[in-house]
């Protein structure tokens, strides 16, 4: 499906409007930062330490543990900044991107994209220099995924876009594992599809609560251009895949019984949640009814527990 551009108000008008010594230092600063969006990489960083207990089979070195976890957060930080830059158009006219620094002015679109590509490259060499050139190559591989792929051509252009674009979001498993071992493993590769099969059901949700938002700028989010019944039932056909996957680690001998009663009943649970969704849009719930937003708030949690998880079963074996 394609999408043709959208027309939008201009973008930074206030900030563009001021000298940049008329806006507060303070503020700069909380912009700058908002630009790396911080609450998403809590959770890519939640899958990256753990990965590293796992592959140390216990814990590994905390100072190779800090630099990974910095360079991550640099490099997920500069993809986050460079999809802005991108997306100023769109964001403008979302209600939920509404107050991103560039849309307010807070930050020019110049200074983002140099912000962005010195993330970018700061990122690649701390990895490259402090931990190792496979773990610097796999988070530029990330970057360029998530920034070009996604953000600059599946994300305006098909509603599979969250489905290929959550790739980069996977790429932290490797990178802990990486960072490690210099190598990769099956292990991580697992981690990886459980992530992947993870991303759709945790963001369809939330795509059906802003449908509107997503509507109006002309982003075909699988809610956009499909009922609620048929989103419903791709968020319950990927929770079954992704159940299954999770539990591949044990008889490939990687994780013991720990792991395995958490991803059961974590599983089980995310199940229950998914199918509860998918009978509300049967009944055509709509609003409030639907309850969508269950299933995102649980999909973080999930995902939390099943690492602490990965992390804690070494431990107990």
């Amino acid at each position: 499906m394609c999408v043709t551009a959208v027309e939008s108000r201009p973008v930074g008008i206030v900030g563009a409007s001021q000298s940049p010594n008329r806006r507060p230092f303070g503020a700069r600063v909380k912009a700058f930062v908002a630009l790396t969006k911080p609450r998403i990489i809590e959770l890519l960083l939640i899958t990256t330490v753990p990965v590293m207990f796992l592959a140390q089979q216990g814990v590994p070195d905390l100072g190779l543990v800090v630099l990974t976890c910095l360079g991550g957060y640099l490099s997920a930080g500069g993809a986050n900044a460079l999809n802005m830059y991108i997306d100023r158009d769109i964001d403008a006219l979302m209600d939920r991107t509404s107050q991103r620094p560039l849309v307010t002015g807070m930050v020019s679109p110049r200074e983002c994209l140099a912000f962005g590509i010195t993330l970018a490259v700061v990122s690649t060499l701390l990895f490259g220099l402090t931990v190792n050139w496979l773990s610097a190559w796999l988070a530029l591989g990330a970057l360029l995924f998530y920034v070009v792929v996604y953000t600059m051509i599946l994300k305006r252009r098909t509603s599979q876009n969250i489905v290929w674009g959550g790739i980069a979001g996977c790429m932290p498993v490797l990178i802990g594992w990486s960072a490690v071992t210099n190598s990769v493993s099956w292990a991580p590769v697992v981690l990886f599809l459980v992530m992947f099969f993870w991303t759709p059901p945790h963001y369809w949700p939330l795509s059906m609560k802003v449908r509107d938002d997503y509507a109006r700028v002309g982003v075909p989010m699988l809610p956009v251009v499909a009922s609620n019944k048929t989103v419903a039932k791709q968020i319950v056909l990927y929770s079954w895949v992704m159940v299954a996957v999770s539990l591949l680690l044990t008889p490939l001998g990687y994780t013991g019984w720990f792991y395995t009663s958490v991803a059961l009943v974590a599983g089980g649970w995310w199940l229950w949640e998914a199918h509860a969704l998918q009978s509300r849009a049967k009944a055509e719930a709509t609003g409030g009814k639907l309850k969508e937003m269950r299933l995102f708030h649980w999909s973080i949690t999930y995902v939390s527990l099943l690492f602490v998880a990965v992390a804690v079963d070494p431990f107990l074996r």
